[in-house]
Formats: C-alpha cells, structure tokens, sequence
C-alpha cells in the first residue's frame, strides 16, 4: 500500500560544510564549502533515520560561480551579472555537468555526483534534483553537451526579436548593460577579484523574469535570460494546444498527442535534459517557476519522463491557485507547492493573528486535488521559522508541522536545519538574514553542531535542539508508516466550536482513518494558552468506523500518552488537556 512522501530538502553547498567563520562575501577558502562527499554513509543513514524517502539535492547543476576553474575549461563569469560569491543555483550554464564547487576533484565531479546518487539509492531513499524551465545563465555555454546535443542559442537568428526554434529573445541594435546599482550593492561587496570574467552579449536578450529592456533592473533577474517556448511577444502561441478535456486523459494519451507534432527546439532541448538526468539515475525533478512555462510544454516534457519511469516524482513551484488544476491535470505535474492559502494560512496562526478555521476551509476547497499539494514550512525561498522576522522560536511550529504532515495524503517536505530550529541570522553578503542564503558561501550554524564536525551525530547540540530534532524524527516516521494518513479526512473542528466550552480559534481538531487504522489529531497553536475541553466526534464518524462498545483506548503515536474515547448516546467524548504548542495524535488501539 501507498505510503507518505517525507522530502528532506537540502541545500548541497551549505550541508557538509563545516567552516564557522562566516564572513559576508566571503570566498570558499574563508567560509569553506559543503561538498558531495560529505554526504557519507553515516550522514545519509541518520537522514533516513529522521524519517525521510526523497532527498532533494538543490544546486546541482552547474550554475554561475565567481571562481577560477578555467583549468577545466571553464569560462570565469562576471560577477557583475552573478548573484553572489557562490552564485544562484537558478542561473544554470551547463545542464549536462554540475556544480564544480561541490567536488573534491572539478574534473570528476559528475562521477562524484553519480556516486552520491548511488549511495542515496543504497540507503533506501530517492534523487531529485532541479530542473529551472524559464530561464538560464547569461553566459549559458553547455560545454558539456553529449555529441549531438547543440548549445540553447547555439543555432539562434539573433536578428529577430523571436522565432519559434530560437532558444531566446532578442533586441536586435542593442547591447546587454548591467543594471544601475542602488542602496550601496556593489558586486562582490565592491572587491576586484582577481579572475573576473567579462560580459559581452550583443544583442542583448530578454532578461528571465521577462524584462525586454537590453539595461534591466537591479531587482530583474539580471543573471538569467528568457527560454523561448514559442511564445510570441504578443502573446500567441507557436504550437500545438491541447483538447479542452485532455485533462482528463492520463500521461500515455499525453506521449501519444505529441508524437510527430512540431515543438520548438526549446521543448526538445529541455525534454533530452530530463532524460539525460532519468538514464543518470535521479528519481524525479523539482521544477523552478513552473508557472512562467506553457502548459503544453510540460504535457510533452512530463509525458515522456513518465514513460521512461512511471514512478518519477515531478513537483513544481505555481502559485496561482487559479492554475493548480491544470497544471496537475493538463500539465502532468504530481505536487504543487501548497504555499498560497495553506502555508501562508499556517504562516498567519503561528504568528498569532490567523485562525485555525482557515485550515479546514483550504482543505475543503482542495479536496479533489489535496494528494497533489506539497506541503511544507521552510524552503530555500522561505523565512526560517526561527528567525525574529518570523516567529523567533522553532518550537511554535510544532502544531502546524503536525497540521502539515497530516491532514492530507500530499508529501511532506522539510528544509534542512529546520528539524534543529535553525535561524538563518548570518549577515552572508549577497543574501539576508532570515533565509539561509543560497548565493553565498556560508556555515548553517545550529545544522553546523548537529554535523559535529561531519560525526552527524548532534552532539554539539543544546537539549532545545535535540528535544526539537527527537520531535520531527518522532513526527516523520509515523508519517511514514500511518496507513491512515493515506486514507479519508474529515475536520471536526467546526462540529466542537459549536459544541464544545473551552475549544476556540487557536485549537485545530481532525479526524484520519484507514480499513485498519483510526486516528483523533488535536493541536494547540497558542503560545501560552493551555486548553481543557470535552473533545467531541460526530456520530456519523463513529457509525462509519463501525464503533459499538461504550469506550476505546486511545495511544497517542508521538509520545505515548494514553486516552479514553467514550461513546455517549452515539457521541464520541475525550477529556482533552492540551499544554502551550502541545498536540496529540491519538490512535485508536
């Protein structure tokens, strides 16, 4: 039977490395930097062992860096047009290779990659990597293209702002500017480095966020240019669009609808990136900005990942809800980011104003869709919980981390340090505080004791943290082996607003249940507020699980705590005392 996804999401550059000092604009050699050797046997076994089946490796592929590697034929890029020392992992210049930062040896860093893949396979986990549709790095150069692959713009007409097979749009007369910089930036924190590559692109391209000015500005994507996916500029489209009800149809009618129909070059090129990637041996994709590409297109680029593997996760960034169910449907996306409503719903209560009557109304308004949204309370995009700008306090997500892993049958994700309440308060350079920075080099300080210089094993942890830590391990493996969360949902929260004295705004109550197993989940979000009520279930629920005895026993799963489930007149009745930030997932013994 189908179990839960647990994704553990881990910046590549940032987990291994074990350097403190944390000097903003700091190069490798002051801040160190995190490689994929550090992901030993040891490290993965813990990761498994904290209740994970995907590890989401992000800032694989090699993306712009300000380092010198021209020994390996490597052009140095312009730091000018790089965000950061480090560089975005969201401004890809060579799909077919990877990160050099992240090798021990940058001339044998696809096998080293290829090596971490095979380990993360032997300890009983899968692969997924980034794929960034919309755009790449100014500077894209593919120097790793297998034979008869050819490079995005290698073939391009750059005297016409757009044609349906060039792999970019143009401004035919005139020539790429840096933006004009304001409040003090200047790139690298104003250093001359001494192996600054230069710029030249003539005509300039679209910048990726869409600008078509050839001098963007400062807060564009400046770094990346626009993918052309015969898109015009007015908008019309170059291709083939799908039935109106092939939503309906599944990824073989999808495969079937593209054979022999002209695509732009842009579709293909991506399409044979995906599959390089598949025959590597990585298990599924994480797609950047997927919104900002045509529909049609991941019809066709998903269509044939699943033909090659059916079982490939594909997830993706959109947040108009207005476009999840297309994308899932006409689109063959398997999870969307459940970050509009729900997460920022979630966002709301632990920062004290929101209401947990908002949590049941999402899930209603996503019922038909709720397996496909990826939950989760930290990424790389994200605050850190406890960082001041939002809670300041790991601890006050516990209840909506329960709320998150369990009220749906969608994957869970984590970010890395989350499970430790990591702060995100180092001043990196390019980046800010509040969000572990993904442009510099830096140490991730409360991840940084539980690696233990590369022990992984916590030990330089305070007992705040491993307390935080023993709670997600706790949480994530149940998730992981619960048959009923799988299974139906039904909120009981409205039903003891109604009813029950003491049970209000600030209290979340549902119900989860499989053939063989029952479980009651309550959670507390207040921060100070304690709550004893009489915790009611609906008699229809009662009669469904086929409850006719006067009492059942009741385990809470993450702590032991036991409990009496009494059925009065048909009514089933729990004496709840719920402690500040306390939650129970009562199973029914």
């Amino acid at each position: 039977m189908q179990r839960k996804i647990v994704i553990y999401h881990v910046f590549t550059r940032l987990f291994g490395n074990t350097n403190t000092t944390n000097k903003p604009w700091g190069t490798i050699e002051e801040n160190g930097v995190g490689k994929f050797e550090d992901f030993t046997d040891k490290a993965l076994s813990e990761i498994k062992k904290l209740g994970v089946s995907h590890i989401w490796y992000t800032g694989v592929p090699h993306h712009a860096v300000i380092r010198d590697y021209t020994a390996y034929g490597i052009s140095n890029d312009d730091p000018k047009v790089v965000k950061g020392r480090a560089g975005s992992p969201y401004a890809v210049k060579d799909y077919y290779n990877v990160d050099p930062d992240l090798a021990l040896d940058p001339a044998n860093r696809l096998q080293e990659f290829k090596e971490l893949v095979d380990r993360t396979h032997a300890h009983g986990m899968k692969v997924i990597m980034d794929i960034v549709p919309n755009h790449v790095a100014r500077d894209y150069q593919g120097i790793s293209n297998p034979n008869d692959v050819r490079s995005f713009g290698a073939d391009d007409d750059t005297d016409h702002e757009y044609l349906k097979n060039n792999n970019f749009y143009y401004i035919p007369g005139a020539h790429f500017e840096v933006p004009d910089w304001k409040d003090g930036y200047k790139p690298l924190g104003g250093e001359r480095h001494r192996s600054i590559g230069t710029l030249k692109e003539n005509p300039a391209k679209w910048t990726g966020n869409g600008s078509r000015s050839p001098k963007p500005d400062m807060n564009d994507w400046y770094e990346t240019v626009r993918v052309n996916y015969g898109v015009r500029p007015d908008g019309g489209f170059d291709f083939d669009l799908l039935p109106y009800d092939f939503g309906e149809k599944d990824y073989t009618e999808h495969f079937r609808f593209w054979q022999h129909r002209d695509v732009p070059d842009s579709w293909i090129k991506f399409r044979d990136i995906a599959l390089y990637w598949m025959d590597f041996g990585v298990d599924g994709f994480r797609y950047d900005m997927a919104e900002m590409v045509p529909v049609e297109f991941w019809s066709f680029m998903n269509s044939y990942i699943k033909m090659r593997n059916e079982d490939a996760l594909l997830m993706a960034e959109v947040y108009n809800p207005n476009l999840y169910r297309t994308f899932i449907h006409k689109g063959k996306m398997d999870y969307l980011y459940d970050k509009v409503d729900f997460y920022d719903g979630l966002k709301h209560i632990m920062k004290g104003y929101g209401w947990s009557d908002h949590i049941p109304v999402v899930q209603h308004n996503l019922k038909d869709i709720e397996h496909h949204m990826l939950h989760f309370l930290e990424n790389h995009d994200e605050q850190r919980i406890a960082s001041p700008e939002f809670v300041g306090a790991a601890e006050i997500a516990k209840p909506a981390m329960v709320v998150s892993a369990t009220i749906s049958t969608s994957p869970t994700m984590i970010y890395f340090g989350q499970e430790v309440g990591e702060p995100a308060a180092e001043n990196p350079g390019f980046g800010s505080a509040s969000r572990t920075s993904i442009f510099d080099y830096v140490g991730v300080p409360h991840h940084q004791r539980w690696l233990n210089n590369k022990k992984f094993d916590g030990g330089q942890l305070t007992q705040q943290e491993r307390e935080l830590r023993d709670f997600y391990k706790r949480l994530l493996n149940f998730t992981l082996e619960s048959e009923a969360l799988m299974g139906k949902y039904r909120e009981i929260h409205f039903y003891n607003k109604e009813r029950t004295k003491g049970y209000n705004h600030r209290v979340l109550s549902y119900v989860r249940w499989s053939k063989n197993q029952k479980l009651i989940i309550i959670v507390n979000f207040d921060v100070t507020d304690s709550f004893s009520f009489d915790l009611k279930v609906p008699p229809e629920i009662l009669q469904s699980w086929g409850f006719d005895k006067a009492a059942y026993e009741l385990r809470d799963t993450l702590y032991e705590k036991t409990n009496t489930l009494k059925i009065i007149n048909n009514e089933g009745h729990i004496d709840v005392h719920l402690g500040p930030l306390e939650s129970f997932i009562f199973e029914v013994v």
